[in-house]
């Protein structure tokens, strides 16, 4: 089943926006490890066993053995991330946010406690926050794995490349979990700057996005679809971002095509180290994408060309369809999960 066949059944039968895809079961795991995108908040205990615990400054300086460079997990625009080992033992990472237009103690509780209600395979768990004064922390879940940019650009001798299986597995969870923050939380969530960096990987290879909700604790201003804060990274946003920092989960699909892209080529959205005319990976891929005899010579030569030449076209026909320069041409990202699965759960 092919990605243009995929959205013309599913059009054809009148299939409601998050209607499961056929033959799927809505509750239960797949082989990928995520569930459908309709499990939501707390399934397992009550609900005040779910929210966010409250950490002292204090203790978390202490975790992190007080933001040591040893422990650092890496940086960005809004803050560094440690790893934080507890006294009880519990490992986590320790989002240290820039204090620069955070808000108020009071505001940015309830937008953790929000947060951390939503639950769902391909998202990070939050597992606190600290308000100290004038410090905003944020605890996640810790992934000794890493993150998809470490997987697929910093390959280590003792750790093999990704193979074609596992990067469509996490094109699909990655996927999933937008899907989720999209259509199903209450209310919905735009990333704004996905990632590879910003994605996890599980042991399983189970994507698991992070950071989500960040731009709402971080800026002031009340118009939800304008950002001046949080600024996608270069190579992942979407024109209209780019011209009139305009943000629509049309915008989060534009970075998903990115990032499927980046799964595909093994290149980064942007690499100032490549010639000019490479550097962007979205440019870059543009001419081939025009002539499907070509899509071989964009696949990561890592590969070794061990792909299915049908999964490749289609991977590639998902990643052409999100990165339309208008936005009413790119896919919700429902549709681009339905795409997805069948190649997802194409054999090894």
């Amino acid at each position: 089943m092919g990605f243009f066949s995929c959205f013309t059944r599913r059009k054809i039968k009148g299939s409601k926006r998050n209607e499961p895809i056929a033959g799927a079961s809505p509750q239960q795991p797949d082989e990928h490890g995520a569930k459908n995108s309709q499990a939501i908040a707390a399934d397992d205990g009550d609900e005040d066993e779910n929210k966010a615990e409250a950490f002292n400054f204090r203790d978390l300086a202490t975790a992190t053995k007080n933001f040591k460079q040893e422990c650092l997990l890496g940086e960005g625009d809004i803050g560094r991330v440690y790893k934080g080992i507890l006294q009880s033992g519990q490992i986590m990472a320790v989002r240290q946010l820039d204090r620069t237009g955070t808000q108020g103690s009071k505001d940015f509780q309830t937008e953790i406690l929000k947060l951390s209600q939503l639950h769902h395979p391909n998202l990070v768990k939050i597992i606190g926050y600290c308000a100290d004064g004038d410090q905003r922390l944020l605890v996640y879940e810790y992934f000794p794995s890493g993150s998809l940019e470490r997987h697929l650009f910093d390959i280590a001798a003792d750790r093999k490349p990704l193979d074609w299986p596992a990067r469509m597995k996490i094109a699909y969870g990655i996927a999933l979990g937008l899907e989720f923050l999209h259509d199903k939380a209450n209310p919905p969530i735009i990333y704004r700057d996905l990632k590879a960096s910003n994605i996890m990987l599980d042991e399983t290879n189970t994507a698991k996005l992070s950071e989500y909700g960040l731009a709402k604790l971080l800026q002031g201003d009340s118009n939800p679809n304008v950002s001046p804060r949080m600024v996608s990274s270069y190579g992942y946003c979407a024109p209209e971002f780019e011209m009139h920092r305009e943000v629509t989960v049309k915008a989060d699909v534009y970075s998903f095509g990115v990032v499927l892209l980046e799964l595909i080529t093994g290149r980064r959205a942007f690499d100032s180290q490549r010639p000019t005319e490479e550097q962007v990976l979205g440019n870059w891929v543009k001419p081939f994408l025009r002539n499907p005899k070509k899509f071989p010579e964009i696949a990561d030569p890592l590969l070794e060309s061990q792909y299915p030449i049908t999964s490749l076209n289609q991977a590639i026909g998902v990643a052409s369809m999100c990165l339309q320069e208008e936005p009413v041409g790119r896919p919700l990202i429902s549709d681009a999960v339905a795409a997805l699965s069948f190649l997802a759960m194409d054999p090894p």
